[in-house]
């Protein structure tokens, strides 16, 4: 390991070919320059693919370009300005439009807490001009509206992200979009349990800084929230209604961002333009492998559902990504990169980045600082000297991680203990003889490298190629590589969620993989036709296995604990088997077609990395078996329900709070399922008491989310005023807690005829009343 950073003789390293076979120029541009037409083409067909799926799928024109207009003028301009005046020297425009709009939402955060602080988020449309004011009135700062000396980028790299995200597009269409309406159109919808807690949180941050718990008025909310604030501010800018912008137009544009920042920081770090796109073809194309196993939560994750399941993921790789490029300049840039320095804005884009994503996803920055902790213990074991800019950075990784702890968690652990390999204990099983039992633990965890690990393959090609010495910005990737899944094994979450850790390091580890197949493919020197025959190659490789996974599906995991990992294994072994026979035959083929003579390992390496191409194909597939759009726990959305939240929305005040009989998600053996969240979710507004099983206070107590309400009081003063209402009831709820508004949902339980002579009834349907409080 102590080689890992004393930067080993790099492999012949060729100029990258432009779409048309010419070497590319310094930086991997073009060397003759397209005319605007064709060099704006690839973009134009990303924007268009993304606004298809969203007018297919319901959402209104005008929505879209209220949204278009909202992110180019609130979030892409100002952001934009601000990274140009931060690094040194421009690269491409890709890279100034990706890493700016990464900047502007940090700086969103920014001016959406201070308006909303000063309450008036209504005006926070006028943030921007806080930003566009300097660029125009200071003359040094003029200049950045027009910026000179961009690289072009080569033909190939453009297609090839725009098919990456016209891609994940349509996976999204099929998996999330067509499934889940904006607003439930009859009273069978069901919707993933956590997407109405989620726009909870969102509603909430249209008019409150610190949030509170939605469910619970007045009940800290010490969770990685920012994100929710993201959806708040871009609803109260654009003008469009919030559950468009969280169920329609919010999820589809940070994936495509994500998937830019991708291609944009993996070229930046690596120096190799195809890197960076193969980097995100690997975090957005390529799945999980062995996905289609009859259980969708292997290892308690899948796909990349998470992407729609659980959107602050989407949004903390947006500013995690951009983190690892200014962090990746600090630790060591790449030998012989011709991509320019960021310099020592890259201290202040840190900083920054760091800021936000302590608050955009608990598991982004603890994989960092453990990126960095790696990175300097290597160096320090290869040079006997801790490197003074890895150590500073560590510093401002401890500080953030520190600041996240204390101040927005508040030290609540969210139900994460140490329990190392919990995500693996469960299909290994017990009673077993010591002998079975080591064998068990050996496939499962082999499983679960395979399923999750596989698409990281090119690093172990990369740590061959350069004999174990990496530079120091791929140790840096390596170290978050391994970061991610390490926690996971390292920590238990009665819901899976140290899933994110793992999340988390696929930001670190696709880039490495990238970089190692680009290095690979630079070894086995194959030009413009070799490249194009292997891409053929693969991408027939990768619908083939579709194919044979969407005709012969896994059985279900009937059977003992082992079960579910048995398909993938299966699975795996069959493919060895074929890897096998092609490497016995090889000498042969090579015989045949001389051509292949020193290329088996970069045809082998593709086959590995586009193993897991079915896993978005299948998971959208299988979301239209379910009535959410994933086989995953399910809260029940009735229409008349959410038109009773609406009309609460728009006849009430921000600040009031709403009272409601209806708690329970469902009602087991007597117990309550306190996953509740329809009504603060689409009222946007403070409910007395709702579910109260993601407070974090009850996160990880026994009993999940059937444990009981902490406040006995507080809900049976609720309680009482729909069943025994009285004057002085009513009086206490509306002057001590703030209470305005009272829905009853009448399958609950009705209503006391007395709260007709007490209240004012203004709403009803054919299954729910609201009335407010004289």
């Amino acid at each position: 390991m102590t080689a890992l950073a004393t930067g080993g003789a790099e492999p012949p390293r060729p100029r990258e070919p432009d779409a048309a076979g010419a070497p590319a120029a310094p930086g991997g541009g073009a060397t003759a320059r397209r005319p605007a037409a064709l060099r704006f083409a690839p973009a134009v067909a990303g924007y268009a693919a993304v606004v298809a799926a969203l007018l297919a799928t319901g959402t209104p024109a005008l929505d879209v370009a209220r949204w278009t207009g909202y992110v180019l003028l609130a979030v892409l301009l100002p952001g934009t300005l601000v990274f140009r005046a931060l690094r040194r020297r421009p690269h491409t425009l890709v890279e100034d439009l990706a890493l700016g709009a990464a900047v502007g939402l940090v700086l969103e955060l920014v001016g959406w807490a201070a308006f909303t602080a000063a309450g008036r988020p209504g005006w926070l449309w006028l943030w921007p001009l806080a930003v566009l004011a300097p660029f125009v009135a200071v003359p040094r700062l003029r200049r950045h509206w027009r910026p000179a000396g961009y690289v072009p980028v080569p033909a190939g790299w453009a297609w090839s992200l725009a098919a990456v995200v016209a891609g994940f597009t349509l996976y999204l269409t099929e998996s999330f979009l067509r499934v889940n309406p904006v607003l439930p159109t009859d009273e069978g919808q069901a919707q993933y349990i956590d997407l109405a807690f989620q726009l909870s949180l969102a509603g909430a941050a249209t008019h409150r800084v610190p949030l509170e718990v939605p469910q619970v008025a007045g009940e800290p909310l010490h969770y990685h929230w920012f994100g929710f604030a993201h959806f708040a501010a871009a609803s109260l800018v654009s003008g469009v209604d919030l559950p468009t912008v969280f169920f329609r137009l919010g999820v589809p544009t940070l994936c495509a961002l994500a998937a830019v920042l991708v291609a944009v920081v993996g070229w930046r770090v690596s120096g190799r333009a195809y890197a960076g796109v193969g980097a995100a073809a690997l975090m957005f194309t390529v799945g999980e492998f062995g996905y289609e196993n009859g259980v969708r939560q292997l290892f308690g994750t899948q796909a990349t559902f998470i992407v729609w399941g659980s959107p602050s993921m989407t949004y903390s790789w947006v500013l995690l990504l951009p983190l690892v490029a200014a962090l990746g300049e600090i630790v060591g840039r790449a030998r012989g990169s011709t991509v320019p320095a960021l310099g020592r804005g890259g201290w202040a884009l840190a900083v920054l980045f760091l800021a936000a994503s302590t608050g955009a996803k608990a598991s982004s920055v603890p994989v960092v600082l453990a990126a960095l902790a790696f990175t300097a213990a290597v160096a320090l074991l290869a040079r006997r000297r801790p490197p003074r800019a890895v150590l500073a950075a560590a510093g401002l990784a401890l500080a953030a991680q520190l600041f996240a702890t204390a101040v927005l968690f508040a030290f609540e652990s969210h139900g994460v203990t140490v329990d190392p390999f919990s995500g693996l204990r469960p299909y290994v099983g017990t009673g077993h003889p010591a002998g079975v039992t080591a064998l068990l633990w050996v496939a499962v965890f082999g499983a679960f490298l395979l399923n999750l690990q596989l698409r990281l393959a090119g690093a172990l090609a990369l740590l061959r190629l350069r004999r174990w010495r990496l530079e120091p910005v791929q140790v840096f990737l390596l170290g978050g590589a391994l970061a991610g899944p390490a926690i996971y094994l390292l920590v238990g979450h009665p819901g899976s969620s140290n899933q994110y850790f793992t999340r988390a390091g696929f930001a670190f580890g696709v880039i490495l993989s990238a970089w190692g197949w680009a290095e690979l493919l630079d070894r086995a020197a194959l030009g413009v036709r070799g490249r194009a025959l292997l891409a053929a190659g693969a991408a027939g490789f990768a619908v083939l296995l579709t194919a044979v996974q969407l005709r012969h599906p896994a059985p279900g995991p009937a059977g003992p604990a082992y079960a579910p990992v048995l398909p993938l294994l299966t699975w795996a072994m069959a493919l060895a088997a074929v890897a096998v026979l092609v490497a016995l035959c090889w000498p042969a083929l090579v015989g045949r077609w001389p051509g292949l003579a020193g290329r088996g390992g970069a045809v082998l390496l593709t086959a590995a990395l586009v193993a897991g191409a079915p896993g978005l194909v299948l998971d959208a597939a299988a979301a239209h078996r379910y009535p959410n759009g994933g086989a995953y726990p399910v809260e029940r959305m009735p229409a008349s329900r959410v038109a009773a939240a609406r009309w609460v929305h728009d006849h009430s005040e921000p600040d009031d709070v709403v009272a409601t009989n209806a708690h329970c998600r469902a009602v087991v053996q007597g117990w309550c399922d306190a996953r509740s969240f329809w009504l603060s979710g689409y009222t946007e507004r403070a409910v007395l008491v709702e579910g109260w099983a993601f407070a974090p206070r009850m996160v990880g107590l026994p009993g999940g989310p059937y444990a009981p309400f902490w406040d006995a009081a507080r809900l049976r003063a609720n309680d009482e005023a729909f069943t025994a209402p009285t004057a002085d009831g009513l009086a206490h709820l509306r002057d001590t807690y703030g209470v305005r508004w009272l829905v009853v949902d009448r399958q609950v339980g009705r209503e006391s005829e007395a709260l007709a002579t007490l209240a004012e009834l203004r709403y009803t349907n054919a299954r729910m009343a609201v009335y407010r409080l004289r």
